[in-house]
């Protein structure tokens, strides 16, 4: 049972007990058990929640800002393409060194340590790039401050975007945890959303990147106070779950082991981590690959808004979807599976010239399904390596996502060819051709998908060890009830 903070019941979460796994009960609730089962809850964890969610997206406009006006940003500060494309592959190097000290962290000093590092890395960042773009023109950009400023960003995303899941655990019920990971994973997408719908919008020229930066930097600064002084616990006093009694209970390294011995979790790290580089290849590119046809910065920007809408919109239908099955495997799989069929139809119409129409509706069903996996597939991550932390589960398909968007990136670059004539081209002095990179990338995500929808099959362990401590009962079969305990609130 639960009961919102201000209610006169307490928790007695230390006299809940699960039943020895060894031995088989009617599925019949238990009369005592349902008795000690009384799991309070806190409003203030929806505070929590929408510092993690505000502390996410600026995090994503940090990344992203430079992306949606490449040529412009590449003019202003007087580097390459490539070297503007550094400023957003700097987020998933640096990641990839410092996200097992992440997960660690997470795990063994807390939520509230984690998340208020976060903050002031993230602002500090915001702050260092503004200082390398001085809005006198007499002096000239620094492009190595503003790379130090991406790159304390990049520290802090880690700290941040590792989070959702762990939250979710330890703040919200099993019957609100999907649609609390939804909530704080999809406010990463909405930072991608408005750098790509406000930095063509306030960049027309060169000369407008500092007061873009300022636009970005304030809100960090405000984030970080929030953060500071508002979160002031990583955990609520008594847990709102059986699961969020244990959770990180396994030492780290034994959990990483134990990750990387279940061969559903490996199945999901690789497929999963493939989906992840797509994406941020796309959020990367998608400016660079539109022009070549013609297409304007303001159409790319659009074509990005739509496709973070569309994935929140799938995403918010997905997460309380879930959250009342409990299907998250035939959700994955399923969503997975159109989101490649998604992929293959962009590597097609975005090299065709004047059909913005079809670009816009494929961009749209690319985000629905694409976007909407990411929360579910984080939960799912959990439920089929319990009891791991839930830090590290998440933490390591994180880490290989990364480690692929780099290789996908370098790989793709390099297959691109210079254009010696393109004359709707409005990508400035360099015009590349991304046929047969685009096609390379639908290859690999639709390679990955069939591997997942083929190979992936796992057992709900963390519902399972809910439900035996719940009911004093062991399921056999994968498929626990999407009961949970009766709620009261306040």
């Amino acid at each position: 049972m639960l009961m919102e903070d201000g209610g006169e019941a307490s928790s007695s979460s230390s006299e809940v007990r699960s039943v020895s796994s060894h031995v088989d009960v009617p599925r019949i609730p238990n009369p005592q058990l349902k008795k000690l089962l009384f799991f309070k809850v806190y409003k203030r964890r929806w505070f929590v929640l929408l510092v993690l969610c505000l502390l996410n997206c600026s995090n994503a406009t940090l990344w992203l800002t430079f992306a949606p006006v490449a040529d412009q940003s590449a003019q202003y500060l007087r580097v390459s393409l490539e070297e503007i494309n550094w400023l957003s592959l700097v987020y998933m190097v640096v990641a990839i060194p410092l996200s097992f000290g992440t997960t660690w962290m997470l795990d063994t000093l807390g939520l509230r340590i984690t998340l208020i590092l976060g903050s002031w890395l993230n602002m500090f960042g915001a702050l260092l790039r503004f200082c390398g773009t001085p809005l006198d023109e007499s002096y000239v950009p620094l492009y190595p401050v503003v790379m130090l400023g991406q790159t304390l960003g990049a520290i802090a995303q880690p700290l941040i975007i590792f989070t959702p899941t762990k939250l979710a655990a330890l703040w919200f019920p099993d019957h609100q945890r999907a649609t609390a990971n939804m909530i704080a994973s999809m406010s990463n997408p909405l930072g991608v959303l408005l750098a790509n719908v406000i930095s063509p919008m306030m960049v027309e020229s060169p000369s407008h990147v500092p007061t873009l930066l300022i636009a970005y930097m304030v809100p960090a600064c405000i984030i970080c106070f929030l953060a500071t002084v508002g979160i002031r616990s990583s955990a609520p006093p008594t847990p709102p779950s059986a699961s969020a009694e244990t959770s990180g209970s396994e030492p780290f390294l034994q959990g990483l082991k134990l990750l990387l011995k279940n061969k559903a979790y490996v199945v999901l790290l690789l497929c999963f981590g493939s989906g992840i580089a797509v994406f941020t290849c796309f959020s990367t590119l998608l400016e660079q690959i539109l022009c070549v046809q013609g297409y304007t910065d303001d159409f790319a920007g659009v074509c990005g808004a739509l496709f973070i809408v569309f994935g929140i919109i799938g995403a918010g239908a997905l997460g309380p979807f879930v959250d009342k099955t409990k299907k998250f495997i035939e959700a994955t799989k399923i969503n997975m599976s159109f989101t490649a069929l998604a992929c293959i139809a962009f590597s097609v119409v975005s090299q065709l010239r004047q059909q913005k129409a079809a670009v816009a509706a494929v961009c749209s069903v690319f985000g629905f399904f694409g976007f909407s996996i990411y929360p579910v597939a984080m939960e799912l991550s959990v439920e089929c390596s319990y009891p791991v932390g839930e830090a590290s589960s998440a933490g390591l398909i994180f880490i290989s996502g990364q480690v692929q968007s780099v290789l996908y990136i370098i790989i793709l670059q390099g297959l691109t060819k210079r254009l010696a004539d393109s004359p709707l081209s409005t990508c400035g002095n360099v015009v590349l051709s991304w046929r047969v990179p685009l096609m390379v990338m639908a290859g690999l995500c639709s390679f990955f998908t069939c591997c997942f929808v083929i190979i992936f099959h796992t057992r709900y362990r963390r519902l399972e060890a809910e439900e035996q401590a719940s009911y004093g009962t062991k399921q056999s079969n994968g498929s626990p009830t999407s009961e949970h305990a009766p709620t009261v609130e306040s």
